[in-house]
């Protein structure tokens, strides 16, 4: 067997194993190098105009149901998950006793107006009286006039002159009684109409009262949105204040993000925020504004606040609450439930908003008209009784 020999295995060295520790060596520093370059455009361009953290939540007004009145439950309109109607009844109440209360209310003020009308009538009765003395005053004093000529000549003695001076006192005190009277009477009603009048007010705002009270034993919704934490039962005896449910308008929630101290130095009002829910993971994408910063940690407001002044002491970052608005089209799209994990990512290039608000809000956040209507229609059922009770149009 011939063994053939290479002539150039001789001739070339074999390679060190130095060169290629220095070869990775240095491929590893250009690709450090690399990377660190990258990592710093990319803080100078992206990260450190953003501030995210995932302690963030859902937050919402949780609208109580509380009855204003003290009674029994009859029917129940709503449960837990259903969602209902600003203005719909949910608890009706037993309103037998209201009802009988405002049945006598609607009696007390009908009756009242008619006494008024006795009072105006005392009062034109009284000027018709005062006028009739009068005369009376002027025909005896005439008589006085006469006689007191005629004793001198003996045609009238002393005696019948007396008389017609104790008939000018008696018509002049008659007169002076009269007077009283009227002023006492016109006293009631001067300056006033029937509805005017003290008595007749008072007796109509008795009636409101009970109107409300009629009214309050059907416990309405005063906020759209959907039941939840329903525990009134039928049959329950309930007092004014009890939470008998709860309605969350969904539309109105908002996230409350808690962000370390430490992040809060760029952030400002109206900047906005990018959000992904646990719940929709991150397909979707909630678009926010930032709405106010808070004014304390979470620590300060704790219901035992720390008390860092005794022992040892132990620095802790703290949180300090951030609320972000969400876009009412998307939450209609994509509803969130209150309580619900969120991450939050600030955006911080724009610098020009406030840290705190520069001036307070000129109108109600929220307001609702479920309850207006009630005391307008006692308005009107009270104009109604005082008309019926008017036959000659006073009023």
């Amino acid at each position: 067997m011939t063994t053939k020999i290479n002539p150039n295995a001789a001739t070339t060295p074999a390679q060190p194993p130095n060169s290629k520790r220095k070869r990775a060596l240095a491929i590893l520093a250009v690709v450090v190098v690399i990377a660190g370059f990258a990592w710093a455009l990319w803080y100078l361009l992206v990260a450190r105009w953003h501030e995210s953290t995932d302690d963030a939540y859902v937050q919402g007004n949780v609208v109580a149901i509380t009855p204003q009145t003290v009674g029994t439950v009859v029917s129940i309109g709503a449960d837990d998950g259903m969602k209902v109607d600003a203005g719909q009844i949910l608890v009706q109440l037993d309103p037998n006793d209201a009802r009988v209360a405002y049945e006598q209310a609607v009696a007390n003020l009908a009756s009242t107006v008619r006494s008024v009308r006795g009072l105006y009538s005392a009062v034109e009765a009284g000027q018709a009286d005062i006028a009739a003395r009068r005369v009376a005053v002027e025909k005896a004093s005439a008589d006085v006039k006469r006689r007191e000529g005629l004793v001198a000549t003996g045609a009238v003695s002393a005696e019948e002159l007396a008389h017609a001076r104790d008939e000018l006192a008696a018509a002049q005190a008659a007169l002076s009684v009269s007077n009283e009277n009227l002023a006492r009477n016109r006293a009631l009603v001067d300056a006033t109409t029937v509805i005017d009048q003290p008595q007749v007010k008072a007796a109509a705002a008795q009636l409101r009262q009970a109107y409300l009270n009629n009214q309050r034993t059907a416990i309405v919704a005063p906020v759209s949105g959907y039941v939840a934490k329903r525990s009134v039962q039928l049959g329950q005896r309930v007092q004014p204040g009890t939470t008998l449910m709860t309605v969350i308008p969904l539309e109105q929630v908002w996230v409350e993000a808690n962000f370390k101290e430490t992040q809060l130095a760029k952030m400002r009002i109206g900047q906005p925020v990018q959000l992904h829910a646990d719940l929709y993971g991150d397909d979707i994408e909630f678009d926010g504004k930032l709405s106010s910063l808070g004014l304390g940690t979470g620590s300060a407001f704790a219901l035992l606040p720390a008390q860092n002044a005794s022992g040892n002491w132990i620095k802790i970052v703290q949180r300090v609450p951030v609320r972000i608005e969400l876009d009412r089209k998307q939450l209609a799209e994509h509803p969130l439930r209150i309580g619900l994990s969120m991450h939050a990512d600030v955006s911080l290039r724009d610098q020009s908003g406030a840290v705190l608000a520069s001036k307070p809000e000129d109108k109600a956040l929220l307001t609702t008209d479920a309850y207006a209507k009630q005391l307008g229609e006692a308005e009107a059922l009270i104009q109604k009784i005082v008309r019926e009770n008017l036959p000659r149009g006073r009023g």
